[in-house]
């Protein structure tokens, strides 16, 4: 990645920073992103679109607070609305193709299957859930740990976690043929 000069209103130079929050928070971007789209590409665009926007715009508050929570929150909502474009964009390839003739060569992976209902499932719950549900089963984070990162009390995590597993759950089952 190229060097940047990014400079605040106050005319200070913010490209060291920048570079500083990059090298210590892409991992967490690009791995929560791909937690939640299930894909290499589309983790990338998160990874990229996140620090783009950062550049282009004035480095919001909360970002100095916990870098490590804000950047998390941006990737799950990126991810998300990417998961949720996909679905649009997935739909309307669809009813074009009601025209065509089915053709079944039983070649389509069972996995890709339930990673692709996963997924659908997760694109319906709301940002706070996803995000819980990405750092406890995706980067082992505790109920605590969870709690302190985002600012919200420990039964305040177990309970979202727990209506989220529980809605994933029902939506999983009536996406099954």
């Amino acid at each position: 990645m190229s060097t940047a000069i990014v400079v605040r209103a106050s005319g200070e130079n913010l490209g060291q920073e920048f570079e500083e929050i990059f090298r210590e928070h892409y991992q967490l971007v690009y791995r929560t992103a791909y937690s939640v789209t299930g894909n290499r590409q589309d983790a990338e665009d998160v990874l990229q679109t996140i620090f783009v926007r950062l550049l282009q715009r004035e480095y919001p508050p909360d970002l100095w607070k916990s870098p490590k929570a804000y950047l998390y929150r941006a990737a799950v909502n990126v991810s998300l609305s990417i998961l949720r474009s996909r679905k649009r964009l997935r739909t309307a390839v669809d009813v074009e193709e009601l025209d065509l003739p089915a053709t079944d060569n039983g070649s389509s992976d069972p996995d890709d299957e339930i990673q692709r209902s996963l997924l659908n499932a997760i694109a319906q719950l709301n940002p706070q859930a996803v995000e819980m549900l990405i750092l406890r089963y995706e980067h082992n984070y505790s109920d605590a740990e969870i709690a302190r990162m985002l600012g919200k009390s420990r039964g305040s995590v177990a309970v979202t976690l727990y209506r989220a597993r529980a809605r994933l759950k029902n939506l999983l089952k009536k996406e099954k043929p």
